[in-house]
Parts: C-alpha cells; structure tokens; sequence
C-alpha cells in the first residue's frame, strides 16, 4: 500500500521547493483571511507557477464565497478543491472542479452520511473538531471514530507531526494525510527537516503493509 502525502499551508517559495524535493503528492495553499497561512491570489499565482511537475495543488476554502472560488480559478491553476467549512454538496460541486470536503471529527460524527451527502467527492479529508476553529488547529482526533468500509477515500488531518505519523497511517490506512502546523517552525512557515521526516517515516509505514 502506497500513501500520499499533502503539506499544508505553503506561503514560501523556499518551503514549496522543499516539499517538492522531499517528495510531496500535493501542496496546500490556504485561500482563508483568519488563517495565519492566508495567502492573497497574486502570492498563490506566484508560488503555483514554481511548481515542478506531478505535484498536485489544492486550494483550502472556508465557507467562501462562489465569486471568490471563481476569482482563486482564474489565475491560480488548481487541481483540487478542499471545502473545510458548512458547505452543502451543490455549494461544493458547483464549481465543476475535483473537490475535498473535510470533516471535522467528534463523538457522534455520521461518515457514512457524509460520503452519501458527497458521493462525487474524490475524498473526505479528516481533522479534529475544535469549537469555532475551522481546521489547522494541530489537535489529534480520536482514530477509532473512523468506521471501515467507507465508500470515500479518507485523507487523514489533525495533530500530525513527524513522530506520529508513522502510527496514524498504521492504525488509519488513509489513502493520505495532510500535515500542516506540524512541519512548521512557526506559523506559515515549514521546517524543511521536518517535512522530509514526516514524508519518509508516512511511507515507511506505508511500506510494511502486506499486499
């Protein structure tokens, strides 16, 4: 079993070319205003236009606004959409684009609801439940809220770091996972040791699985 690996929140040229060497599936660049990892779509523009080739882009909304998310398509090649706020499925399909839709996860959460509510999305992305926080926050979630069997791939979110990520993937199987704060230095800003930690020991993990 292979597993991707998507780094969240990129806002540097240098920390985007580190993901890249590392070996990143995919980088994150987070179009929301109260995120310290906000970007502007002219710094999202310049970043993407940086990008090697194979290395997929997804766009983070919150709840935006559909003449935003149009604005963002325009001048910032995206592959993937990620909806990480109370967006209904038309709200998420609307736009005609490959799409994510996070989840944020607490006792009682219904993810067989969720993959029925979003059959066309091409994951449910995972993270902790935090009052008032939309995502990004650093905190772990309770794995075993995750039934098998889910119709959607899952992308794991939430309190991952280099020194876990190794035993999420093992205990979760996740088609991938998602790190943010927990390759940064400081808020925004990734530390390129620990993007390429969290890269190899989630496919070393990986690795072990039998066929």
């Amino acid at each position: 079993m292979a597993v991707r690996v998507k780094i969240c929140g990129i806002t540097r040229a240098e920390d985007l070319q580190a993901a890249c060497k590392a070996g990143a599936d995919a980088l994150g660049f987070v179009f929301y205003a109260r995120s310290p990892r906000h970007l502007e779509i002219a710094q999202a523009a310049a970043l993407v236009a940086q990008l090697p080739p194979f290395v997929q882009t997804v766009g983070l909304f919150v709840d935006a606004e559909p003449a935003f998310v149009e604005a963002v398509l325009k001048a910032v090649p995206l592959d993937l959409l990620q909806f990480h706020g109370s967006e209904a499925p038309e709200q998420c399909r609307h736009h005609g684009r490959p799409y994510l839709k996070a989840v944020r996860m607490r006792e009682g959460t219904d993810l067989v609801k969720y993959c029925a509510d979003f059959d066309d999305a091409r994951a449910l992305l995972l993270d902790a439940y935090v009052p008032g926080v939309p995502g990004g926050t650093g905190e772990r979630f309770d794995w075993d809220l995750i039934p098998t069997g889910l119709s959607l791939p899952i992308v794991l979110s939430g309190g991952l770091a280099p020194d876990n990520v190794a035993q999420a993937v093992t205990a979760v199987r996740p088609w991938a996972v998602d790190v943010s704060s927990g390759v940064e230095s400081a808020p925004g800003i990734k530390d390129a040791a620990k993007v390429a930690a969290f890269i190899e020991n989630a496919r070393c993990a990986a690795n072990t699985f039998k066929p």
